[in-house]
């Protein structure tokens, strides 16, 4: 049987209308689907701990240096809508949303970046030892937290802010039927040379394509990103 899902957050209008994509079918045959996919995330951060740990605490040290909080939160949209706390650890100065603002306002190229991209290649916010910890994906580790309370999943649609949901095509399509993730196909495909819209396209891939297999090859693609230390 096909069924359709509804995003408790948006608006009744995302049923089908000509010129919007077909709402796609919720598959409920599949044990990873139904609930493997969870016992894979927690076989994985539970073996990772003794080794993250130790790193995260290290990690959080150097950060603090500059005599502000190492960890940061902020709220994102997570399955069926859910606004939740993600943790990261901190790669920007303190004011951040005042340096960027200010920096948009001077450099209407830049402007013209973060409204396409959400995101700067030469972001003036970032820290030198922040800029590391992206390119090597370090600021992610805390995210693990997240995945053990049930908010994200190891891999899945990278999770948007709230003010992004405006900016995703068709609201209440795949995003919202998956747990966000710490990576995902679009992390390991595009990952920087895409427009915040594209991912949209590799969500909906995902969503369709969800098995153990795919996460596997999603997560060794991910090790090869990490080490070849893309972010930014």
């Amino acid at each position: 049987m096909t069924v359709y899902l509804r995003h408790s957050t948006i608006n009744e209008s995302t049923s089908h209308k000509p010129g919007m994509a077909k709402p796609l079918p919720l598959h409920r045959n599949g044990f990873y689907r139904r609930g493997g996919k969870i016992v894979f995330d927690w076989l994985l951060v539970l073996t990772s701990l003794p080794i993250v740990i130790p790193l995260v605490g290290i990690l959080a040290i150097l950060v603090a240096l500059d005599g502000a909080t190492p960890f940061y939160r902020q709220r994102r949209v997570g399955r069926n809508g859910k606004v939740f706390q993600m943790l990261k650890l901190r790669t920007m100065v303190p004011n951040a949303e005042q340096v960027l603002e200010e920096y948009l306002v001077q450099n209407p190229e830049a402007r013209r970046e973060w409204d396409r991209d959400q995101k700067l290649r030469d972001d003036p916010r970032i820290t030198r030892l922040g800029r590391f910890l992206r390119k090597a994906s370090f600021d992610e580790l805390p995210q693990l937290w997240n995945v053990l309370s049930g908010d994200m999943s190891l891999i899945g649609p990278r999770p948007m802010m709230v003010c992004q949901q405006a900016l995703y095509p068709n609201p209440g399509l795949a995003y919202y039927r998956l747990r966000p993730g710490i990576t995902g196909l679009w992390q390991v495909s595009d990952r920087n040379e895409s427009s915040f819209a594209d991912r949209a396209t590799f969500d909906g891939s995902y969503y369709n394509d969800l098995s153990l297999k795919a996460d596997l090859s999603i997560f060794v693609r991910t090790i090869s990103v990490v080490t070849r230390a893309t972010g930014y």
